[in-house]
């Protein structure tokens, strides 16, 4: 009988999956990680989350938990913006962390921001040559994504 159940609940799941029409909103920044990764010798992984800690789109490796370090990014973003505007009167850009197993540098992405990671050994200065225009192109796509939802500008 149990065999039975199982098998007309396979049927039944087959029969009322929906089919997906939509594509996935966050495709283009999704593949601009992936990219970038490419590019990037050293590069083991990025992320985008919005400046409220939710996650957008990832490309981590297995070990890292994505919806934590969005969180975590979202807090050093507000700490940086908050001290950037208060030392200097001006916004936030990037704020970069050296720790002794690598780097993580988090670049601002209109109301997201990229968070990058890469090894110790990664060359900085080609990191933030190829992050800094992948940082600007992300803000633009999420730009575009919201504002073909209707949305106030941003869409989870």
């Amino acid at each position: 009988m149990t065999a039975r159940k199982n098998l007309l609940g396979e049927l039944m799941g087959r029969l009322t999956k929906v089919p997906m029409t939509v594509s996935d909103p966050h495709a283009a920044v999704t593949a601009e990680l992936r990219a970038l990764r490419e590019r990037v010798p050293r590069l083991t992984g990025a992320l985008v989350a919005s400046s409220d800690g939710l996650l957008v789109t990832h490309d981590l490796p297995a070990h890292i938990e994505p919806t934590g370090m969005a969180a975590l990014a979202a807090a050093q973003l507000s700490l940086s913006d908050r001290l950037a505007q208060t030392a200097q009167g001006g916004g936030f850009q990037e704020v970069v962390v050296d720790g002794t197993g690598g780097h993580v540098v988090i670049y601002a992405a209109g109301w997201a921001s990229l968070t990058v990671l890469a090894a110790p050994e990664v060359n900085i200065g080609r990191l933030h040559l190829e992050s800094r225009p992948v940082a600007r192109r992300i803000a633009e796509h999420l730009s575009a994504v919201a504002k073909d939802a209707g949305g106030n500008g941003r869409t989870q």
